[in-house]
């Protein structure tokens, strides 16, 4: 029986997402550095780090107006509009299947087509991280290039930049570690490397 494919994610789609793994790859690496940086012995010399952080933190701004833009006038918007009736037990069928029923061999419950590229546990997460912690990360990084713009001296009688900082921190590890959690999942196809060929030639495989 013939292999069946759909052609789910057009080059431009495929184009951004490399980009922007790009990206937050780099500012994940930057980041850690700055962090735990130590003068002896630098992961990455700190003022190369904050420069390269800064670059790649614009880069990133950029793609995600794009990505923003082009789900409002594409038709890729879709896939990120979630139903609420019912979304509990969507949810819980997900999680069931990936506790248990991969294991068993089950059918997948929610099996990828044209109208449905995410599971719910995936359009939850998704959403979660492209409309909340990616803006979120955003606004936090412009402001602590710019601080005396945009972060109060005191906030509560405690400084704003450090609380920016530790916020920009927390996100930034909450979109590490969804990143690692994605890269897991994406072995969870018809074969461990399926989905990332298609993420190379835009097919993805049923199974």
């Amino acid at each position: 029986m013939a292999e069946e494919k759909i052609y789910l994610y057009p080059i431009y789609i495929r184009i951004w997402h490399l980009c922007n793994a790009a990206f937050c790859l780099l500012l994940i690496i930057t980041g850690i550095s700055m962090q735990f940086s130590n003068p002896k012995y630098p992961m990455i010399r700190f003022d190369v780090a904050v420069t390269i952080h800064n670059i790649f933190g614009i880069l990133l701004t950029v793609s995600y107006f794009i990505f923003f833009v082009g789900n409002l006038l594409s038709g890729n918007g879709k896939y990120y509009k979630m139903a609420f009736p019912g979304l509990y037990s969507r949810l819980k069928s997900q999680f069931t299947y990936y506790t248990r029923g991969i294991f068993r061999n089950d059918p997948v419950p929610f099996p990828v087509s044209m109208e449905i590229k995410f599971n719910p546990l995936q359009q939850f997460s998704y959403i979660g991280i492209m409309y909340i912690l990616v803006p979120l990360i955003i606004i936090t990084g412009w402001s602590m290039m710019y601080p005396d713009v945009f972060i109060p001296v005191k906030f509560l009688g405690v400084s704003g930049l450090h609380l920016t900082d530790l916020f920009h921190i927390f996100i930034g590890f909450l979109i590490s570690v969804f990143m690692f959690i994605h890269i897991y999942f994406c072995t969870i196809g018809k074969t461990p490397l399926s989905n990332f060929k298609g993420m190379i030639n835009g097919y993805h495989e049923v199974h």
